[in-house]
């Protein structure tokens, strides 16, 4: 019995908390996209399988051995000793082993370390995207949960219309047509409501798949924002050099392909050898042995046209690499004034909203309100009243829906985390 009577308690409780889903601000979004998103797992292993091929960068040619007959005639008789004579041919065991340029492998060591270092950035580059991601996500959020602020509100007007127009049409004060407007008012409300409940919805599952957690956690939000001053901000290419992490791999691999050429240019220097050869003959020969110095020798011109054709491909390279940051910035900077343009435009706007066009309307409805109360104004007027007050709040909270885009593809622009 006891146990029947616990159980509903226990229930009760897990549900209860499970419905008090938990707030997340948006820096700990942003942390938990950086530490849990499989992009960032996914650069991680690759950055450190390029880590370790580099530990293999001074390697040298692996050492050559043979075995097999030296100047043996065919003839089987000839092996043999006869009175004073020695058999002719031997076995022969041979070992060879080139020498690597100390300076080709110290341009390799180089070049292999650095590789990892393009793909640290196009890490960094791809969370950027992913950050902003995020916080367009979450401001769409806030704005959603904005709206629905204001159609609750609505939500209590309408009803508030609708049943003093009830009674007072009962007592023969109130026309019908204007009631009949309130009542599709109040269902468009009711609809929207279900709408915006839907995105947010959408909203959460995106932002969980981002944080590369469940996507159906309950979670929500913090509505506080900021809308940042870019006004003072200068957006030259040296601002872009530092900050954005794609122009930061065009770096990378410049270096690298300067890299790449040193590495072509230490492959035209000769490399040393050494090769032992031992043999032991056949019928009582004396042991023998060659030993040999060995050298390649590269940079003969008919050797060493590709290694040429390489470093001048690598220079254009090079070239090509440098234009394309330039042009990058260069679109950087004007897409960012562009946008810091319309951004103060915007907040003149939300401005002038918040401290002219809003008061006035709110104050017109509540003359409104108060002339309806003391029947000295009908319900259309009324109506009419809540409609335009009605459509400038969505037009103020579209305004800031706005804003905050702009605000998030500046931040995206200059790669502010």
């Amino acid at each position: 019995m006891l146990k029947n009577k616990l159980l509903p308690l226990l229930l009760a409780t897990v549900f209860a908390g499970n419905s008090q889903a938990q707030t997340l601000k948006l820096d700990a979004v942003i942390d938990s996209i950086k530490s849990s998103h499989p992009v960032v797992k996914m650069y991680d292993n690759e950055i450190r399988s390029m880590d370790e091929a580099a530990k293999g960068a001074r390697s040298w040619m692996p050492p050559q051995v043979g075995i097999g007959q030296f100047m043996t005639p065919y003839d089987v008789r000839l092996w043999h000793r006869e009175d004073d004579i020695p058999g002719m041919g031997s076995v022969m065991f041979s070992g060879e082993q080139m020498f690597p340029n100390k300076k080709k492998l110290d341009a390799d060591e180089r070049y292999m370390k650095a590789m990892s270092s393009v793909e640290k950035e196009k890490k960094n580059a791809t969370l950027n995207e992913l950050i902003n991601d995020a916080k367009q996500l979450y401001y769409e959020w806030i704005i959603l949960k904005k709206k629905l602020v204001t159609l609750r509100e609505n939500e209590k007007i309408l009803d508030f219309m609708i049943k003093n127009a009830e009674i007072r049409y009962k007592n023969g004060l109130e026309k019908i047509s204007a009631y009949y407007k309130a009542k599709a008012a109040l269902g468009d409300v009711r609809n929207m409501q279900l709408m915006y409940e839907s995105d947010i919805n959408e909203k959460r599952i995106r932002i969980n798949t981002l944080m590369g957690r469940n996507a159906m956690i309950p979670f929500d939000i913090d509505t506080t924002y900021t809308l940042y001053d870019f006004s003072t901000m200068v957006f030259d290419s040296t601002l872009f050099y530092s900050n954005r992490s794609d122009l930061k791999s065009l770096d990378k691999e410049i270096k690298l392909t300067q890299l790449k050429q040193e590495t072509e240019k230490t492959a035209l220097k000769p490399q040393f050898g050494i090769r032992y050869d031992n043999m032991i003959g056949f019928g009582a020969q004396p042991l023998q042995y060659t030993i040999m110095g060995m050298v390649r020798i590269p940079m003969a011109k008919w050797s060493s046209k590709m290694n040429k054709a390489n470093m001048e491909s690598l220079k254009w390279k090079t070239y090509a690499i440098q234009s394309q940051k330039e042009m990058m910035a260069n679109e950087y900077s004007g897409m960012a004034y562009g946008m810091r343009n319309e951004l103060e435009l915007k907040k003149k706007q939300l401005k002038l909203y918040d401290e002219t066009i809003l008061p006035a309307l709110r104050n017109n409805y509540k003359t409104m309100q108060l002339g309806y109360e003391q029947n000295t104004e009908e319900l259309f007027m009324l109506y009419d009243a809540w409609e335009v007050l009605n459509m400038k709040q969505l037009e103020y909270t579209e305004l800031l829906n706005q804003a905050l885009k702009l605000q998030v593809t500046i931040e995206r622009i200059i790669e502010k985390q």
